[in-house]
């Protein structure tokens, strides 16, 4: 078992090795590729990824950290209401949101054409939000929540009770704020920037919709348009590089963290005292808190129903429901078996490390746990170069058909990138299993069969079900590895909506785009209910 699950895992790692092999044995004719996009295309792709994931970068902090220290560390009106409420964003996939934008933002749309109506003027006015900066202030709405989410933990476990002894010993608000929280909250800060900036390059769609020339759309414009897979593969392992360095950067906050926890704080952390906020001061906390939920969440949400609703007025030229329920079972079913498969890979493997079996094993897990950082798009381009050099050497194999022709291939794509979802969550459910209940059944002579169906798997019913929604809910969203490798017919309620979006129907865009948000919202849920004071306490 240990060797078969080995091999699983280094199966799984392919794609990244596909992508890295690119580089070996290049030619004349590929170091001439290589030389034509550091001359034409590549300046353009890593500046404008470069300042993207700068502003985001800034923006995610700034918002992030704002939101988490005032719910962490102050009282003030609708502070328990913001602490789920800070959360939702984060069921809003970005070219979901991009959608909404312009649809209400754009020329044509509702506030401009209000306004105009109101004030008398002409033209627009203000500017196109498909741009950099708009694209920039999209990503910063729906991908705070990582940073508030760490941000937040750090400082209600850690800097609440140390801004309490602080307090006693005469420090004032400003200085215990600066001196004590926002030091124990840097490497969260970090992290949360971290994971943010990993999706922010890995994105597809809103670059796409936007017309924006990055690292991700341009792996796809290689590939699709000019044809050309040693292009794509060249930007897909530059890419891979920025990720993987974001990766380390997390990783490294991630153990800061881990070591600046102590015991004691998260003991007295429900003893200590928030300051309490009045005046002025509650009302700017209120306003800070509740901006990002409405222009991350509700509004967009408002602008979607509005669609909907127009479209269902005009029955006749709105979408078919009888497609919508195909495109919605397609994705339904992906998403289930996906999640199925992931967590049976997720279970094997924690049970596997629990035993402690091999070191080769322990290594194939982490190698495995970094294909959530890996790009969708990386993940496509990675499928199909070897796919593409065992269609040339074995025609007879089929190998191509098997991987676009089938779902095999797609599997294959979402195994890779949230296989390590899954994994995290059991590992995590098995770290709250007491490691003597194994040397107990092993002393009562329990095979390993019978200890995890009869011992492990009941504790990990929480965990595995974590596991399971988790899965579903990201290959529901997942947009750019699905574009590359469905198979015929078999369209998703994410695709679907980008191609509506991108031939300018977003009316029809609406309600593919308002099913996916509403899946969203169940991990969201899920989440704020785990955060609350008393399920630590269970």
């Amino acid at each position: 078992m240990s060797r078969l699950l080995t091999f699983a895992c280094l199966l799984l790692a392919v794609p990244v090795l596909g992508v890295l092999g690119s580089w070996i044995g290049l030619d004349a004719a590929s170091l001439q590729v290589l030389r034509h996009q550091f001359d034409t295309v590549l300046p353009e792709y890593a500046l404008n990824s470069l300042l993207l994931a700068l502003t985001v970068a800034i923006g995610v902090a700034l918002l992030g950290g704002a939101t988490a220290a005032l719910v962490a560390l102050f009282d003030f009106p609708l502070r328990r209401v913001f602490e789920w409420a800070l959360l939702l964003p984060l069921a809003m996939p970005a070219y979901v949101l991009a959608y909404a934008a312009t649809d209400f933002l754009q020329f044509s749309g509702p506030l401009q054409n209000g306004l105009r109506a109101w004030t008398g003027a002409t033209g627009a006015l203000w500017p196109d939000v498909r741009s950099l900066w708009g694209a920039a202030a999209l990503f910063v709405l729906c991908l705070y929540p990582y940073v508030y989410l760490l941000t937040r933990a750090a400082l209600s476990e850690r800097a609440v009770p140390l801004m309490e002894a602080a307090r006693l010993l005469g420090a004032g608000t400003a200085r215990r704020v600066r001196e004590v929280a926002l030091p124990l909250a840097r490497p969260a800060l970090a992290a949360g920037v971290a994971l943010a900036l990993m999706e922010t390059l890995a994105d597809y769609g809103v670059g796409a919709y936007f017309g924006l020339s990055t690292f991700t759309t341009g792996i796809y414009k290689a590939w699709l348009v000019m044809y050309d897979r040693d292009a794509a593969a060249q930007l897909a392992s530059l890419l891979l590089v920025l990720v993987a360095l974001l990766l380390w950067v997390e990783q490294r906050a991630q153990k800061r963290l881990r070591f600046s926890a102590t015991r004691s704080g998260a003991v007295h952390a429900a003893e200590a005292r928030a300051i309490p906020l009045t005046g002025t001061r509650a009302a700017l906390a209120v306003l800070v808190c509740a901006l990002p939920v409405l222009l991350g969440f509700v509004l967009p949400v408002l602008v979607l129903l509005r669609l909907v609703w127009i479209e269902a007025a005009h029955g006749e030229v709105g979408l078919p429901l009888a497609r919508f329920a195909q495109w919605a079972w397609v994705s339904f079913k992906l998403a289930g078996l996906a999640a199925v498969l992931a967590t049976s890979v997720a279970l094997l493997l924690g049970f596997s490390l629990r035993l402690r079996e091999s070191v080769a094993l322990r290594l194939s897990a982490r190698v495995v746990s970094l294909g959530y950082a890996v790009p969708g798009a990386v993940i496509a381009v990675g499928i199909l170069l070897p796919v593409g050099w065992l269609q040339e050497r074995f025609p007879q194999l089929g190998s191509a058909a098997l991987v676009t022709g089938t779902l095999f291939g797609l599997m294959y794509a979402y195994l890779v990138r949230f296989s390590a979802v899954a994994l995290q969550s059991i590992e995590a459910g098995y770290a709250r299993v007491p490691s003597s209940i194994d040397e107990t059944a092993h002393l009562l002579g329990a095979s390993r069969r019978r200890m995890f169906f009869e011992l492990h798997a009941p504790l990990l019913r929480r965990a595995g079900l974590a596991a399971l929604l988790l899965v579903f809910v990201d290959v529901m969203k997942e947009l750019p590895a699905t574009l590359v490798l469905r198979p015929f017919n078999s369209d998703t309620l994410a695709v679907v909506a980008y191609q509506l979006a991108r031939d300018e129907r977003l009316g029809e865009a609406a309600l593919p785009s308002l099913a996916i948000v509403l899946v969203g919202l169940l991990p969201v849920l899920l989440l704020s209910r785990s955060m609350r004071p008393d399920a630590a306490q269970r």
